[in-house]
């Protein structure tokens, strides 16, 4: 774990909203695995070698369920919490969709659902939360708490805690089903202190104090390494990214 916390510049005594902040600017979102000849393991030595060791980064059930784990290791109380997605027609994603944290039953901290909050949400607050990414919401639905972003809902929450092995088959789904968004195409994307960085295989974004550029990627393997420090390489043969 002191790897984890050098990995993400922090140290045992920061804060929770601190440990929250620096994963966000250190580890990004990516779904790289999903185009690769690699199944993704939900254990924890494998995630600790991807995120720490490799210097990778992961989907939700990857990033969330190890930093639940360096949490645990500094003391606090954690829950995994199962989310269903809320698309973009308002419709709902199958259950165990995203993974998030409830910790110490007073935060809601989730590193792993690209853009979003940079600091965890009070979870017993059902007003507004100014965050320097938006501004969030709580709001209880039903037996469920919806998560809302500038406005618009973006997860619900099912109240009952998880183990990491209940999200394996929704993960594998993720990894493999064609209707999985996460095939769509490879990307990696990380917070900015203003903003924020997505590559994709066609573009690279970058959003820095509301202004937006964009940029053509000719080179994939190319735009990974110079932007996320990312070893890859594209085969020619099947048209997806393998790790050097």
């Amino acid at each position: 774990m002191d790897d984890y916390l050098q990995r993400i510049g922090a140290t045992r005594t920061s804060s929770l909203a601190e440990l929250h902040e620096r994963h966000l600017l250190s580890v990004p979102f990516e779904n790289l695995c999903t185009h690769m000849d690699t199944r993704i393991v939900l254990e924890v030595p494998w995630l600790h070698d991807k995120i720490v060791t490799q210097r990778r980064g992961g989907f939700c059930y990857e990033l969330n369920g190890l930093f639940a784990e360096l949490l645990r290791h500094l003391g606090h109380d954690v829950d995994l919490l199962a989310a269903r997605t809320v698309g973009e027609s308002g419709r709902l994603g199958p259950p165990l969709d995203h993974m998030a944290l409830l910790v110490d039953g007073t935060w809601l901290a989730d590193v792993g659902f690209g853009s979003f909050t940079l600091r965890p949400l009070d979870w017993r607050s059902r007003e507004d939360q100014h965050d320097p990414f938006g501004v969030f919401r709580l709001a209880d639905s039903g037996d469920d708490v919806e998560v809302w972003m500038d406005g618009k809902p973006r997860y619900r929450l099912d109240l009952r805690p998880r183990e990491l092995a209940e999200f394996v088959p929704t993960c594998w789904w993720h990894q493999t089903a064609p209707e999985s968004h996460f095939r769509a195409g490879p990307m990696a994307s990380l917070a900015l202190p203003a903003g924020r960085i997505t590559v994709t295989d066609k573009k690279v974004v970058r959003t820095e104090n509301g202004r937006r550029t964009s940029t053509d990627v000719e080179d994939p393997a190319a735009a990974f390494l110079d932007h996320f420090g990312l070893h890859f390489r594209q085969s020619s043969a099947s048209g997806v990214l393998r790790q050097l």
